[in-house]
């Protein structure tokens, strides 16, 4: 398992490596999911990020996630459980072996939260320098502590997505 922390420059492939997993989620959970969308810093054109592309898959009721289990596993995930977070629900793939398929209740607040951050720093290009810049730090100053460099960073993110609404 890769745990070094380490920003690689913006790759326009990771759109393209999106887009062909939505198509393999779609593939396999049919019209269980209302939409999917590609969340995290690989999703910001210009960012930097770890090279793990985030995936959020909206559902109306989160109880059916539990029919994705088995779906999601021919495709190459893992479902792993999180007790402290209720409110979604994690399948990891790759290398990193981190959540990087989060399944949302579609609408809810946790869903617009992602989408709000996502969509601020698409569009507002101080701030996305400045989370460049605080990744990178961190990145620095956490290379082996993937938690506390998340948790870093989670000042910064609320505070975008207060700004966001």
């Amino acid at each position: 398992m890769e745990k070094t922390v380490k920003i690689e420059d913006y790759n326009p492939d990771w759109v393209n490596e999106f887009q062909q997993e939505k198509a393999r989620i779609m593939g396999v959970l049919k019209n269980s999911c209302l939409c999917v969308e590609h969340i995290g810093s690989t999703s910001v054109i210009g960012l930097g990020a770890k090279p793990i592309l985030d995936i959020m898959v909206g559902v109306r009721h989160l109880d059916v996630a539990d029919t994705f289990i088995e779906p999601l596993k021919s495709i190459g995930n893992e479902f792993v459980p999180h007790q402290e977070f209720p409110e979604r629900r994690f399948f990891r793939k790759g290398q990193w072996r981190a959540g990087t398929h989060h399944i949302y209740r579609f609408g809810s607040e946790q869903w617009k939260n992602q989408l709000s951050f996502r969509d601020y720093l698409r569009n507002h290009p101080d701030v996305r320098k400045q989370y460049q810049e605080l990744k990178l730090s961190l990145a620095q100053k956490h290379p082996g502590d993937i938690v506390a460099y998340t948790k870093a960073k989670a000042p910064f993110i609320q505070n975008v997505i207060e700004s966001a609404r």
